[in-house]
């Protein structure tokens, strides 16, 4: 658990650039800069906007220790952050190895700032996944478009699954494995979420609504996330809804994925599908199950796109005849591997037949969340959810 999947990377890119790290509130995110800078050996200063000693240091450029490794944490919330800090670089940069970490995305918030092009590597924390619970150090063996060899993986433990279904992959509920402790936790979250990040940043007349949003969104888990519908019950203007919806992805709450369009077959273009960064707090175990695998999904393109330059997309695949398939992967535009999610059920999915021979997709699995499974039927690979997950990133 000491050794998260991104900390060799990131020591890597400091060497080269600045490394900007941004991710959901309590994913890690300071705990692994501040690992990073134990690892490096150099002396360091971590400063964070939310604290008002902190801040002013961070405005006057005042460091303690004379560091080497300078960690600025949070600091995407001062509108000139991207102007001050590529200040420091361009004057600084054979000084200093700088970091910059924060709970929203880091790229979107361009107001008013200079262009940062070429002046860092960007990365995305995930929660933790299966791959990183079992086998972090195997971590960086994909090879997108390629066959992913699952055998080569350590056995993965059904019971991890199951714990990390249900207590979900951020660090303070999945480690003390407590409900009660996961319960407040998800309390505490959401609240701060809403009443600090978002606050501090967007400007909102009636914030409330977004917890009101927040539960609208739930059970809405692993479907279609129609705006007309959120706009109803929120009783707001379209824009707005959209506008919300927004914020709260930029926040790291959500992700939507899209539909994949193809001139092959008639295809689905809007409507995209919406799932939780914490999948702890989606209640029905269908769905739970499958925003966890959307999550390793996500987690793996990112993963793939931020390190190595891939250009890995998720979508999930669904023609106006209502055919769907839960997940596809592509690499450079085109189709490497599908994933239909069943909790139960072994056979072959029709639909999964469908578009991967419409699509000439090269790899098709169908997971179960039962243990031990790991078949050939009709050129799907059936297996345990475990054993591909713990395939990915």
């Amino acid at each position: 658990m000491n050794n998260r999947y991104l900390i060799n990377p990131i020591l890597d890119d400091l060497n080269k650039k600045m490394v900007f790290l941004s991710g959901p509130r309590q994913v890690g995110k300071t705990t692994l800069a501040n690992m990073i800078a134990e690892i490096n050996g150099y002396p360091y200063d971590y400063m964070n906007w939310d604290d008002s000693s902190d801040k002013k240091r961070i405005l006057h450029l005042s460091f303690l220790n004379n560091p080497k490794l300078l960690i600025f944490d949070e600091v995407h919330k001062y509108k000139m952050w991207k102007n001050h800090i590529k200040g420091l670089f361009d004057k600084h940069k054979d000084n200093y190895k700088i970091m910059v970490t924060g709970s929203a995305r880091l790229d979107i918030f361009q107001k008013g700032g200079d262009s940062m092009l070429g002046r860092y590597f960007s990365y995305r924390l995930h929660p933790f996944s299966l791959a990183e619970i079992l086998a972090p150090e195997k971590i960086n063996s994909l090879i997108p478009g390629k066959e992913i060899n699952i055998e080569s993986y350590p056995t993965a433990f059904s019971e991890n699954m199951e714990v990390l279904l249900k207590f979900g992959g951020f660090p303070e509920p999945f480690l003390s494995q407590n409900e009660r402790t996961l319960r407040r936790w998800n309390n505490a979250r959401s609240d701060r979420l809403i009443r600090e990040d978002i606050r501090d940043i967007e400007s909102l007349h009636d914030i409330s609504k977004l917890q009101v949003l927040i539960e609208l969104i739930l059970p809405k888990v692993g479907s279609l996330c129609p705006i007309n519908s959120l706009r109803e019950d929120l009783q707001v203007t379209h824009k707005t809804a959209g506008d919300w919806l927004d914020i709260l992805e930029r926040f790291y709450f959500h992700f939507r994925i899209y539909p994949y369009a193809s001139t092959t077959f008639r295809s689905l273009r809007k409507e995209p599908k919406i799932y939780l960064w914490d999948w702890s707090e989606v209640e029905n175990e269908g769905a739970k199950l499958e925003n966890m695998v959307a999550s390793h999904l996500l987690k793996t393109c990112h993963f793939l796109y931020d390190h190595d330059g891939y250009k890995v997309e998720l979508r999930f695949l669904r023609d106006l005849e209502g055919r769907e398939t839960d997940f596809i992967v592509l690499e450079n535009g085109k189709p490497w591997f599908a994933v239909e999610v069943k909790t139960s059920d072994q056979k072959t999915s029709k639909n999964l037949l469908y578009f991967g021979k419409k699509l000439n997709i090269p790899y098709l699995f169908q997971v179960v969340r039962t243990p031990g499974i790991d078949t050939i039927q009709d050129g799907v690979r059936l297996l345990s959810v475990d054993k591909l997950l713990a395939a990915l990133i």
